[in-house]
C-alpha cells in the first residue's frame, strides 16, 4: 500500500486486480474542497492509457515489479530469449509482451525486463538507440521552404522518416519512446 502523496512516475499500481503504471501525476488544489491527485495510468498488459483522479492521501495497492537488466540473445519461434546479466538465467518472452520494442532491439543489446511474480510484463529500452540505415532512396533537394524527409529502413526492419541528407549505411540515433523518430547522426 502506498499513499497518493507518495506517487512516483513509473510506479506500478494494482487497481482491482489489474496492473497500471503511472506515466504522469499532479497534485491539484481546487479553489474549494480537498486536494486531489490527477494521474495518467497505462495498463501494463494492454498499453491502454486512462486518466484517473484520486483523493489526496488515499491508500492504493502497489504491485511488486522487478526490473532486471537483461541481454537480448535471439529469437526462438515467437519468443524473444533474454539472459539475466547477473544470474545468466534465460527468459523466454512472448512477442506480444515485447511489443513495439522489437522495432529497436538488436541481438546482444541490453534492455530492462519488468516482471511481476515471475511473469514478464514489458520491456524498457533506453530512450534512444543507435541503428544502421539499411536502405533509403537518395535525397534530392528541391524547391521547398522547410527541410524535407524521406523513408528509411533500419537494420531491425523498422521504417522511419529521416532528413534528405541521410544515406544507406549511415548510423543514426533513434528515439524509442514515440514510435521511433530521427534524433541525429552518430559520429564514427
Amino acid at each position: 500500500m502506498v499513499s497518493t502523496n507518495d506517487f512516483k512516475n513509473g510506479m506500478v499500481l494494482d487497481l482491482d486486480g489489474q496492473l497500471w503504471q503511472i506515466i504522469w501525476f499532479q497534485h491539484h488544489k481546487p479553489g474549494k474542497g480537498n486536494t486531489v491527485v490527477r494521474s495518467k495510468l497505462k495498463h501494463v498488459l494492454t498499453g491502454k492509457t486512462v486518466d484517473k483522479t484520486f483523493n489526496s492521501d488515499t491508500k492504493v495497492d502497489t504491485a511488486t515489479v522487478d526490473r532486471s537488466e537483461m541481454q537480448y540473445l535471439y529469437m526462438d519461434g515467437d519468443d524473444y530469449v533474454f539472459m539475466d546479466n547477473t544470474t545468466f538465467d534465460q527468459l523466454y518472452i512472448p512477442a506480444e509482451v515485447v511489443g513495439e520494442a522489437k522495432d529497436f532491439l538488436l541481438e546482444n543489446q541490453n534492455a530492462f525486463v519488468a516482471t511481476h511474480e515471475g511473469n514478464p510484463l514489458f520491456i524498457e529500452l533506453p530512450a534512444s538507440v543507435e541503428l544502421e540505415v539499411t536502405y533509403t532512396e537518395p535525397g534530392l533537394q528541391g524547391d521547398r521552404s522547410t527541410g524535407g524527409t524521406k523513408p528509411a529502413t533500419l537494420e531491425t526492419g523498422k521504417q522511419i522518416q529521416v532528413p534528405l541528407f541521410i544515406t544507406t549505411g549511415e548510423r543514426i540515433k533513434v528515439d524509442t519512446r514515440e514510435g521511433g523518430s530521427y534524433l541525429g547522426r552518430v559520429s564514427n
